[in-house]
């Protein structure tokens, strides 16, 4: 399926996320994603790993994992066992493991073990989708790429800079509300705001440097 036309925005919806963006900046003045690594490759599996789990969870397997299996070529010729055991923390690790292994074959046998700097390329390798693709390029290379998980979807959605459920959806209209310059530094500080501020059930809206541009109805009050 091709991904969704662009959607068109004013100049007043524009200003309103250049704004919203800006206060998320003086906030987050640096804001990087909590996975440690050391390359692109270590990045790719570990935000593969990090689905259904804490960041902290995968920062205590990963190493474990690299240090066994360091490259694509020796994981895409791993024991799955094995790699169950060192990623079964994570959740849904067999799953994960098959995830890991297949996206690791892949890598040696179309781009020479090489992780890819393009959005399609690496949507091609098995396992790895938009969300996880968009956080190796904006991660790794500053390139131009907007992740959208779960705390982005909810918090834009409440901020009214976009009305869709689908990820690919949400991706695009912030794509339109924001010069592209701006686009690999929009995930990891809306995801941090979801995380301190814009809690799924218990939002701290009386905390909210963005309240009054906030039209999320159901503010929770002081308490």
């Amino acid at each position: 399926m091709p991904p969704p036309v662009q959607p068109t925005r004013s100049t007043d919806e524009r200003r309103n996320a250049r704004v919203l963006l800006n206060r998320l900046k003086k906030r987050y003045p640096v804001m990087h994603t909590a996975l440690d690594y050391k390359n692109a490759w270590q990045l790719l599996v570990s935000t593969v790993l990090s689905a259904q789990t804490t960041d902290e969870n995968v920062n205590k397997a990963a190493p474990v994992l690299f240090k066994r299996w360091p490259s694509p070529e020796e994981l895409a010729g791993a024991n799955p066992e094995d790699v169950e055991e060192v990623v079964f923390s994570t959740g849904f690790y067999r799953q994960k493991t098959k995830s890991v292994i297949s996206l690791a074959a892949d890598l040696v046998d179309r781009f020479d073990g090489t992780v890819p700097k393009t959005l399609e390329d690496l949507v091609t390798l098995r396992g790895v989708g938009r969300k996880t693709a968009s956080v190796v390029m904006a991660e790794v290379w500053n390139l131009p790429a907007i992740a959208v998980d779960t705390h982005v979807k909810r918090v834009t959605n409440r901020l009214g800079l976009t009305t869709e459920t689908d990820p690919v959806k949400v991706e695009y209209d912030l794509r339109a509300l924001h010069a592209e310059k701006e686009w690999s530094g929009i995930s990891m500080r809306y995801i941090q705001f979801g995380r301190d501020i814009c809690d799924a059930r218990k939002p701290l809206c009386w905390e909210c440097p963005l309240s009054d541009r906030c039209v999320y109805p159901d503010k929770s009050p002081r308490p």
